[in-house]
């Protein structure tokens, strides 16, 4: 792993391979603060929301560690499966996470409330978690089953 804190300006330097969204009738900042809530600690849905669904992590076999910069981190595993980099601009509503892809999520203001966007910008097929063909047949059911979760515990913690 390289964990730099400039991913999210890798990623932005690539073309998107696969996006999906999703609409919530809420303020841009109060989605930010529950979808880019990362802190050291155990990943749940108060700790790096997007991966809290991975079974690492309902397993509570994931847990978040401050990285080198600021607001960089890392999502370790118990076991042999190398960290997950992540990358947080809260200025920018934006959250940047690499395993086996790499993805930005991103927040911005739209006509309903707040739009939230999951990019992938680069799939690495020799990572030890890359599974043959997911990338290609299933990465974006994968993202928009994923997202709709993220969206849902939003939802229900804002009350919308």
């Amino acid at each position: 792993m390289h964990t730099t804190p400039f991913l999210l300006d890798e990623l932005d330097a690539l073309p998107v391979r696969w996006e999906v969204d999703g609409i919530l009738p809420a303020p841009v900042p109060a989605v930010s603060a529950l979808l880019l809530a990362v802190a050291e600690g155990r990943v749940g849905d108060d700790n790096l929301l997007v991966l809290a669904r991975a079974s690492a992590a309902r397993q509570g076999a994931m847990t978040v560690v401050a990285g080198p910069g600021a607001d960089a981190y890392s999502a370790e595993f118990a076991g042999p499966v190398e960290p997950v980099e992540i990358q947080v601009d809260r200025a920018r509503s934006r959250l940047a996470v690499q395993s086996w892809y790499g993805g930005v999520y991103a927040v911005t203001v739209c006509p309903a409330g707040t739009r939230v966007a999951h990019s992938v910008h680069r799939v690495l097929p020799g990572h030890p978690g890359f599974a043959a063909g997911i990338a290609e047949i299933g990465l974006r059911a994968r993202m928009s089953r994923d997202l709709r979760q993220v969206l849902g515990v939003i939802a229900d913690r804002l009350g919308c």
